[in-house]
């Protein structure tokens, strides 16, 4: 099981990336996909071409950690980006992926937003 401080934040990485690649070609894709620091904290994901494998790289306050889940059946739905590379995620979205929500189909209720 992850455990993340609320501090953490999550980034998915939209395009297909090769799930042979390790810590190093991992690492390198964080500041080409990101350009976040890779010792943040933060929590980096990959998918790969056919969606059903998920890899999450992050930093466990005294090394690097990659979290590996392969689908037996169905895929993960990536949301759409908006020609990026990579999309930060909120929590409640993370969880939605990771339980094979469609994304599409789930509707946000109206909440209470700060003016910005």
């Amino acid at each position: 099981m992850i455990t993340l401080p609320p501090t953490s934040r999550a980034f998915l990485c939209t395009r297909p990336v090769d799930m042979r690649k390790g810590f190093d070609g991992l690492s390198g894709l964080v500041r080409s996909c990101f350009a976040e620091d890779l010792l943040s904290g933060h929590l980096f994901l990959f998918v790969n071409r056919r969606g059903d494998r998920l890899k999450a790289l992050y930093f466990d306050r005294d090394g690097l950690a990659v979290w590996y889940k392969r689908l037996e059946a169905g895929t993960f739905q990536v949301p759409p980006s908006a020609g990026s590379e990579g999309i930060e995620l909120e929590p409640a979205q993370l969880a939605m992926i990771l339980s094979g929500v469609d994304l599409s189909t789930a509707r946000r209720r109206k909440r209470f937003r700060a003016a910005s």
